[in-house]
């Protein structure tokens, strides 16, 4: 387990925001999954914060970060994160979403473009929730309220984790188990709206000119492979690494794989940086 010696909080829009920023470099900001918080980034933050500044944030509802009582959206999420970038006098960034990170990412797109340098969409996926979708949030929000978070783990770590890690990684089960009951309700329910109500981004994936890369695991249920190749198809000039033997979460199941994506991605956009 990292030491997190770096943790500040911050006043953004009318709430308290905890964040890390870590090394010095071109920047790096990476947005969490739900329900999740900022530690999942541990094992990037640990590879990537000798050549890069690397922020992590909890998003409102997660980790050290308040969790309100009200109405959550996409673009209040990605509002939040503007307001850090301004706190930390970053204009431009590469910014990394994981899962529902990816979905702020879009929403900070269409509000931001020239905050961005580089985007890396992992694990995520650009349509909207269908009608089904939507349905399993607000039940899924039910059994938050009912229940609590230890509910929330027991239906979501078999979405989170591929089969193989759940039954040969308990340590890594035990984790991302504690990431989630961690999480204040008003924050799981509050993200389930959120989410619920995003808008379809695909109509946004080809006027998206910044460097993309798309990252997808393998063994992902939640977002498999095929979403990915669909952000891929329509998003002119982006890659795709798919990443073997990993799930959802592929930072945590396969973290040098998906590290050296990072690594490599973000390197070239600073090494473009270095000789303009």
């Amino acid at each position: 387990m990292i030491v997190d010696d770096a943790s500040m909080n911050v006043r953004v829009n009318g709430i308290s925001l905890a964040y890390s920023d870590q090394g010095k470099g071109l920047p790096l900001i990476f947005l969490h999954a739900f329900p999740l918080n900022r530690t999942m980034w541990e094992p990037q933050v640990a590879a990537l914060s000798s050549e890069f500044r690397v922020v992590t944030v909890d998003l409102r509802g997660h980790g050290e970060s308040d969790a309100p009582l009200w109405r959550y959206t996409l673009d209040q999420a990605a509002e939040d994160v503007r307001a850090l970038m301004d706190h930390l006098s970053i204009g431009q960034a590469v910014l990394v979403g994981l899962s529902m990170g990816g979905y702020i990412l879009f929403a900070f797109y269409r509000r931001y473009p020239d905050r961005i340098k580089g985007l890396i969409l992992a694990n995520t996926r650009a349509q909207a929730d269908t009608v089904e979708g939507k349905e399993a949030r607000f039940q899924m929000a039910q059994i938050a309220y009912r229940q609590g978070p230890a509910a929330v783990a027991d239906l979501m770590l078999p979405k989170l984790l591929s089969p193989v890690a759940i039954k040969t990684r308990p340590d890594l089960v035990r984790r991302v188990r504690a990431m989630i009951e961690r999480a204040e309700v008003s924050g799981i329910a509050g993200d389930l709206m959120a989410m619920a109500e995003r808008t379809d981004s695909i109509p946004l994936l080809g006027s998206i000119t910044c460097p993309v890369h798309i990252i997808a695991g393998e063994l992902d249920q939640a977002t498999p492979p095929a979403d990915a190749k669909l952000m891929a198809d329509r998003i002119a000039g982006s890659r795709l690494t798919i990443i073997p033997q990993a799930g959802h979460l592929s930072n945590l199941e396969q973290p040098d794989a998906f590290n050296r994506v990072v690594q490599e991605f973000t390197g070239s956009l600073a090494g473009e940086q270095n000789t303009a």
